[in-house]
């Protein structure tokens, strides 16, 4: 038998024809391998979410509802499932506590679809813009086996993590760009307000001017003459590059290139590798199959190389392989290389789930020092930066200054 129909279709949508040839989809079933996971034989399994179409997974737009208040929500939860409290009444209550009015309409629908007789995951199931197939996958598990309050724990504790790593990488570009902004203003309005009225004087005395004055003269004059232009060309090419990741044809090549990136590359690396580890150790750990774990990582992941080597992966599970073999017959050149021995431990011992969920945890500490170091090494960059561009401005306007009082004493 063939893959089902909608993970075809899926790989259709989202990888090119020349990569899809490649792949061992004719080789790959339904059956599942039988390969156990870290869960005793009678865990139930979960059948993989429904398929988002692919206009949402390619343009997957802001939904409206903050990171933060999924994760608020998935612990209050975590707490009110290990008391008497229902489902209905605690999506009630979460309801009228939430400051999020989108969020708000979602809580309010999952509870009345859930009075008319839907489980829980079905209800979140409906607005995968907010609760993907790793989340509903794992609140699945936790209905059927009885330990939904374990399931929001799991979550909760991930969310967590992510939440805290989202904050380090945020707060490491805040320092540059915010820098890189000033000082971007401040040349701008000396160009624009301050070199223009001194033109006139330096030409009146016949000052032969610098070609730095020069240069800030010259756009000045641009600015002035056809600044709209300049600022919606800006703005223009701002939305072209946050759209090039969206679509297919473009997205491949730009996660490729970002994986070559000197240094940053290496950070990339490790934040994939740790987003791997941890979604797929998670759902083993809830007692999802390893084929249905890895098509699940594969619908939520987003980077074009790591889904090509998740089909690999899924294809080596199906044919009765183990993850380290395929590691190991394969150069997943993008992932650590650390990776293929703790897989092949975590197999051999039964603790695959731990290790992966240990290896994320030691990923993202990788993570979190390179950016530390960004943030260190970036400082004086930035002062060397800050301090070329104020003595670009400062040579600018002193030196015909200077030109200036010269000619006047001759």
């Amino acid at each position: 038998m063939k893959l089902p129909a909608w993970l075809i279709s899926f790989l259709a949508s989202n990888l090119p024809f020349d990569i899809l040839a490649k792949l061992p989809i004719n080789q790959l079933s339904e059956k599942s391998d039988n390969k156990p996971s870290d869960k005793p034989a009678d865990q139930p399994s979960v059948k993989p979410a429904k398929q988002q179409s692919k206009l949402s997974f390619q343009l997957p737009f802001f939904s409206g509802v903050r990171f933060i208040d999924k994760l608020l929500f998935t612990k209050h939860l975590s707490m009110m499932t290990k008391s008497d409290t229902t489902i209905n009444e605690a999506l009630i209550i979460l309801a009228s506590l939430t400051e999020s009015r989108p969020f708000r309409k979602i809580i309010l629908k999952m509870s009345e679809d859930i009075k008319n007789g839907k489980s829980l995951s079905d209800a979140m199931s409906k607005h995968p813009q907010v609760f993907d197939a790793f989340y509903t996958n794992i609140i699945a598990v936790g209905e059927t086996s009885g330990t939904l309050d374990q399931s929001f724990s799991y979550l909760s504790k991930q969310l967590a993590k992510e939440y805290s790593f989202r904050k380090i990488v945020q707060g490491a570009m805040i320092y540059p760009v915010i820098v890189l902004i000033a000082v971007g203003g401040v040349g701008t309005g000396v160009s624009i307000f301050v070199l223009p009225k001194l033109l006139d004087l330096f030409s009146g005395f016949g000052v032969q001017l610098p070609w730095t004055t020069k240069l800030l003269i010259a756009f000045a004059h641009l600015m002035q003459n056809d600044g709209f232009i300049v600022i919606n060309g800006i703005i223009a090419l701002v939305i072209v590059l946050r759209a090039l990741p969206k679509f297919r044809l473009t997205k491949r090549y730009i996660d490729r290139f970002f994986f070559e990136i000197p240094y940053f590359g290496k950070i990339v690396e490790n934040t994939q590798a740790t987003i791997f580890c941890r979604n797929l150790g998670t759902l083993l750990k809830s007692g999802i199959p390893i084929n249905s774990a890895l098509v699940i990582t594969l619908k939520i992941t987003t980077n074009y190389v790591i889904q090509f080597y998740i089909i690999y992966l899924l294809g080596a599970t199906e044919k009765g392989k183990s993850l380290s073999e395929e590691f190991n017959s394969h150069n997943f050149k993008h992932f650590p290389k650390i990776m293929t021995k703790m897989i092949a431990i975590g197999e051999k011992t039964g603790n695959l789930s731990d290790t992966l969920l240990y290896l994320s945890d030691f990923f993202e500490e990788e993570v979190n020092d390179q950016v530390r170091n960004i943030s260190t090494l970036l400082e004086p960059i930035m002062l060397l930066i800050i301090g070329g561009l104020v003595a670009f401005i400062a040579l600018a306007i002193i030196s015909p200054l200077y030109q200036l009082t010269g000619s006047v004493g001759n």
